[in-house]
């Protein structure tokens, strides 16, 4: 079980390392109550996750072969994972006596102290600088939601234009492509112009727009709520799909017209916010032409991923609050930035260390992950999200995997819903032709919910399993095989669903 302590100890470093003194004097009182109850279900729980945890201490030892120890004693390669980790920290310890720092500023100064020799800038771009670098047109675009929340959208509006060219054709094939949790616009493009999603719909002749949900790196401003304070990160996916989507949705229809039929491309969260909005304003199913859902996340009976260790606690709200943290969960912090900065020379373990911190929550296919993206993917993931939304999918879990929405508890329930339990999505009203494409190792959207939601569709397409077993969750955005396993079967639905497109609509603008 050391391996597990070691992955709980830094995520508990990565949510509180920074400044939340206030937090660790509530927890410790609470721990005293709680502790016995979550050692007996984790000692249940997980066994279940032994198998993996030994095939990661495996690859960690294979990869690492130290040298010396921090007290400068040659090691062979019979020294244990547990004496390298201990011999870094000790590394650490020492440095902070030195220089009489903080020991958190040591492991992940504020300001990097060196840079290595392969540092590469498109670390620290932002989505708009990074599709510019690559010749592409590039746009943000600013939405103001009915709540006051204030988002950006991210456009690349045509494909890429040849020298000498008289003319720019925008296309009236559109699509908007909604990231996850955790992500941002740059997901779909951090894979590079042969792979990113958004390079390849717009050289097929779409006119590409990404959103932002509230919180995250491009969204954190609001008319009147500073992002430091909890009302701003008030919100699950449940107010991302009654504000954020229909913003955008409009946003787009206004600027390209509303007889343009946009498309709508989600990834995980941002297919679940796509199905809550279609099954409670049922009007947009007539304003979008089509969805393509991949990696689906509505019903979770049968999930993997380690978010389910947090169902147990799902009915004590300020207890999960208080152990993810009150408002923002997993953000762009200092653990993540020296991780990025440093990626060029980070060893064997801290790689591998790494890869399956990201990845936990989601499942890791090593032979699909590229792991050149690891800086790339670093430097802009997790992009922000709030508590609340893991709070939200717990309760699901918690709720026999139901796809429902946010439980405040007996009263609350009856003040916001007038029921003692929260009401499901009523997915039958969703008319819009939809696509599912799921794949059989994704730990959080298994194929027998992915299945379950395809039979409770009115209107579906297709039911796609991707043909490679080990296909997971994030594989959807970065796998290298994914252009081949996913995007190519995504471009012919898209030309098959829905109304066709005249091929001569366009917009003619002069330079």
């Amino acid at each position: 079980m050391r391996l597990p302590l070691l992955f709980l100890f830094t995520i508990v470093l990565i949510q509180y390392g920074d400044c939340r003194i206030a937090w660790w004097s509530n927890f410790v009182d609470m721990w005293n109550e709680k502790t016995t109850q979550m050692k007996n279900y984790v000692q249940d729980k997980g066994r279940s996750f032994v198998n993996y945890f030994e095939g990661v201490q495996n690859k960690v030892t294979s990869y690492f072969k130290p040298s010396r120890s921090a007290s400068g004693r040659k090691l062979d390669v019979t020294t244990t994972t547990e004496e390298y980790i201990n011999g870094r920290f000790e590394i650490y310890l020492n440095e902070a006596d030195i220089s009489d720092s903080e020991l958190f500023e040591v492991i992940a100064p504020p300001v990097i102290q060196y840079n290595c020799t392969s540092d590469d800038p498109m670390i620290h771009m932002t989505t708009p600088q990074l599709i510019a670098l690559h010749g592409y047109p590039a746009e943000s675009h600013m939405v103001i939601t009915a709540d006051g929340y204030i988002l950006t959208v991210h456009r690349i509006p045509h494909a890429k234009v040849g020298n000498g060219s008289k003319s720019i054709e925008i296309p009236r094939k559109t699509v908007l492509l909604h990231h996850g949790l955790l992500g941002s616009s740059a997901d779909w493009i951090i894979a590079g112009p042969e792979k990113g999603l958004a390079y390849i719909l717009s050289n097929a002749g779409y006119d590409v727009w990404m959103a932002n949900v509230r919180g995250n790196t491009y969204s954190r401003a609001h008319i009147t709520l500073n992002s430091e304070c909890r009302a701003f990160w008030n919100f699950t996916f449940h107010e991302v799909s009654q504000h954020d989507l229909p913003a955008v949705i409009d946003y787009i229809m206004e600027t390209k017209g509303w007889d343009a039929k946009l498309n709508y491309i989600g990834h995980s969260m941002g297919t679940s916010v796509l199905f809550a909005l279609l099954s409670t304003k049922t009007h947009y199913n007539k304003v979008l032409r089509a969805g393509y859902a991949l990696a689906p996340v509505a019903y979770m009976t049968e999930i993997r991923s380690p978010i389910r260790m947090l169902a147990r606690f799902a009915d004590d709200i300020d207890y999960l609050l208080s152990l993810l943290g009150q408002n923002e969960f997993l953000p762009q912090n200092s653990v993540l930035r020296w991780l990025s900065k440093h990626a060029c020379e980070i060893n064997h373990f801290e790689e591998a260390i790494c890869e399956n911190t990201l990845f936990m929550l989601c499942g890791h296919d090593e032979k699909q992950f590229n792991r050149t993206l690891l800086p790339l993917i670093l430097g802009h993931v997790p992009a922000g999200a709030s508590t609340k939304t893991l709070v939200h999918y717990a309760q699901e879990i918690r709720n026999k995997g139901q796809f429902q929405m946010f439980d405040f508890g007996h009263d609350g329930n009856k003040r916001q819903y007038g029921t003692p339990t929260p009401p499901q999505y009523p997915l039958e009203k969703i008319t819009l032709p939809i696509a599912l494409l799921g794949a059989q190792n994704d730990w959080l959207a298994s194929t027998v919910d992915v299945t379950s939601l395809y039979n409770q569709l009115p209107n579906p397409i297709e039911n796609y399993v991707v043909p490679l077993k080990e296909f997971n969750h994030v594989d959807f955005l970065w796998a290298i095989d994914a252009p081949k396993l996913v995007y190519n079967k995504l471009l012919d639905l898209l030309e098959k669903g829905g109304n066709k497109y005249p091929d001569v609509d366009v917009e003619i603008i002069m330079d």
